[in-house]
């Protein structure tokens, strides 16, 4: 059973937002062996969406306002799942209620990612649209895709 939690930063506990950061090391350092910069300022001002089994975080997503990433769109970033969960159809889930979320915090508005190319398929799902050429973020090739 996974318990969906969705908080304003300020709201996050310590406990919390340790295990978000656990994961996103985790999956985009460690896993990806990418070295960026992940505290880039725009946590203090999003909502943090996690997945949580058994007081363990197994899925989370960044809900990003307008005018963060870019002027025109809210935004969903970081999304990841533990290596422990994959290919059960969290993902799925994880993306569902982000959109949900979108939909409560921001109204029915369009949302823009950038997306990891090789996951434009799964994004697609959920009715995403490639709306750039190929570019290479932190060494991986990315592509903006928009749900209107």
């Amino acid at each position: 059973m996974v318990k969906w939690i969705c908080k304003k930063f300020d709201d996050l506990t310590v406990h919390e937002l340790y295990a978000i950061l656990q994961l996103r090391n985790e999956v985009f350092a460690v896993e990806q062996n990418c070295v960026y910069p992940d505290m880039d300022n725009r946590d203090q001002v999003s909502y943090h969406l996690g997945g949580w089994s058994n007081d363990k975080l197994i899925a989370y997503a960044r809900l990003l306002p307008k005018g963060i990433v870019c002027d025109d769109h809210v935004s969903i970033g970081r999304v990841i799942t533990s290596s422990s969960v994959r290919k059960s159809g969290i993902g799925k889930k994880l993306m569902i209620n982000a959109i949900e979320q979108i939909k409560n915090l921001f109204g029915t508005v369009p949302i823009k990612i950038g997306a990891q190319l090789y996951l434009k398929n799964f994004y697609s799902e959920f009715g995403f649209r490639q709306t750039s050429d190929i570019y290479l973020e932190d060494g991986i090739e990315h592509i903006e895709m928009v749900k209107q």
